[in-house]
């Protein structure tokens, strides 16, 4: 064959088999699905917080990787304030305890009750506090309590471990706990209430029992029976170191800014590497939180530890101070709502509660069952408002009025405390006890019962001892506790008033 033949033939072969791969191709592999289009990601997608997102045949494009991972970083960072709260507020109790002077197994009292001056979530003015840490890193504790009290010990991870006194396993009639920690090995003794704990630190909160007002016999019979000590020196107690803290200035709330991440490394430092949930664990070891590990951020995370703080922070406040879920609200005429809508556990038909933990642990401290299972004419109840009437936020420098109508269900008595929306802790005023309560000598009630209490920056006239003090510029919450809440509160036939602003 001539040279210029075979070389059209060649070509021609080539060719011929250049179209049947191109109509293979064409056709699709051999081995085909039938691919939904839901699967496959386009070369550009549009979203709200990240804007255009750009892929090549579902590869992301540089900018898309980098604009992914900072949302992946910041939003996970967020959650950590938000599901770590409860962590960072219980070292927050706890370091503010000891940077103020309280050594461990020594107690702190507010003898003359709390006020303003000490920075504490949401805290009440009615009875004495007495509050202490208890540390099991170097082996279990003995707690001794005398009697009548209502105590709480909660974990590092703000869990309930148990009450101690009337709602505890003593009833009030005075008995020994030993708090065991995750390492003890040895045997247990006997003749304690003992209970095992996960992590080292934990927090103890007593309200004193107070009878016919005798707030100093409380405290000294208190003092007379209270000790907490190592059980390695059960066989010779120390004498029990006691402090007045009535008026002394610390804090005891975590940050809320990116600070908020440094308190919560040391937590996770301190106790051991299965404390906390390891749910938790991982979100906060995705953003350089880790025991045994030094949080170190560079320029970027550092970045986003800041924004991710604000976000946090601003959707805690939207949750307290905004409640989005219908069934926080107690009656559906009106404002008054809880922090504790799915119990102390925040369980709701085994599904966690996003929202409600942090709620709580924003604006509170103190988890027990007690909370929300109290008894007809035993415990006490809680409801806070924010808003007036018409569902505006509480003003510092307008005057409202709230009814209490009769008979008011309660067997002990009623309080209102008013708290300052950036700290949650008692608003500063003039006025010591930050709000008024039923026991109070100058309260009146109207003829049938009720009673008309009045808030705003100054006292109306004669009615002095009905009043609690607000601040101009300042916006606040309040508290209405019912101790001892009979039936009508439990049914809900009896209902607060709202807020009512004075024109």
């Amino acid at each position: 064959m001539p040279t210029y033949r075979r070389q059209i033939s060649a070509f021609g072969v080539t060719a011929i088999g250049a179209l049947v791969i191109s109509f293979s191709a064409m056709a699709g592999p051999k081995f085909k699905a039938d691919v939904p289009s839901s699967l496959i990601t386009p070369d550009k997608v549009e979203t709200k917080y990240l804007g255009e997102l750009k892929f090549h045949d579902g590869f992301p494009d540089k900018a898309t990787v980098e604009k992914t991972y900072d949302f992946l970083d910041t939003s996970r960072a967020s959650q950590v304030f938000l599901n770590a709260m409860s962590i960072a507020s219980t070292y927050a109790m706890l370091e503010g305890q000891k940077k103020a002077g309280l050594k461990l197994n020594e107690v702190a009292i507010f003898e003359e009750r709390m006020d303003a001056r000490t920075l504490f979530l949401t805290p009440q003015t009615t009875t004495p506090y007495a509050t202490a840490e208890v540390d099991v890193k170097n082996g279990p504790v003995v707690i001794d309590n005398p009697g009548p009290i209502l105590g709480i010990l909660d974990d590092a991870f703000f869990l309930y471990v148990t009450d101690i006194g009337f709602a505890g396993p003593d009833k009030g009639k005075g008995g020994k706990y030993l708090i065991v920690g995750p390492d003890y090995k040895d045997p247990i003794p006997e003749g304690y209430h003992v209970f095992k704990t996960k992590t080292y630190r934990h927090w103890l909160i007593m309200r004193l029992f107070v009878q016919d007002g005798k707030v100093a016999e409380s405290v000294a019979a208190f003092k007379a029976g209270f000790k907490m000590y190592p059980l390695s020196q059960a066989e010779n107690p120390p004498k029990q170191v006691f402090h007045n803290w009535s008026g002394k200035k610390y804090n005891t709330i975590h940050a809320s800014d990116e600070t908020f991440y440094e308190e919560l490394n040391e937590a996770v430092q301190y106790e051991p590497a299965d404390a906390f949930r390891p749910e938790i664990t991982g979100q906060m070891a995705s953003i350089g939180i880790k025991k045994g590990q030094p949080f170190a951020p560079d320029a970027r995370m550092k970045k986003i530890l800041k924004e991710a703080a604000a976000i946090g922070n601003a959707s805690a406040r939207a949750l307290v101070f905004r409640p989005r879920d219908k069934k926080a609200y107690f009656y559906p005429d009106r404002q008054w709502y809880t922090s504790l809508n799915n119990g102390y556990d925040f369980m709701n038909q085994g599904a966690l509660g996003q929202d409600d933990r942090p709620m709580f642990h924003y604006y509170a401290t103190g988890i027990t069952p007690a909370m929300v299972t109290p008894k007809v004419g035993t415990g006490s109840v809680y409801e806070i408002a924010a808003h007036d009437a018409q569902g505006e936020y509480l003003d510092g420098g307008k005057n409202y009025t709230v009814t209490l109508p009769a008979p008011i269900p309660v067997k002990n008595f009623w309080s209102f405390m008013v708290y300052d929306v950036q700290t949650r802790s008692i608003l500063e005023t003039d006025q010591k006890s930050g709000g008024v309560d039923s026991n109070a000598p100058g309260l009146k009630t109207e003829k049938d019962g009720s009673a008309v209490v009045h808030f705003g920056p100054k006292p109306p006239k004669d009615k002095e001892g009905n009043w609690v003090q607000t601040m101009p510029g300042k916006g606040f919450n309040v508290l209405l506790r019912l101790y001892g809440p009979l039936e009508p509160w439990f049914d809900r036939s009896w209902k607060p008033g709202d807020f009512e602003l004075v024109k």
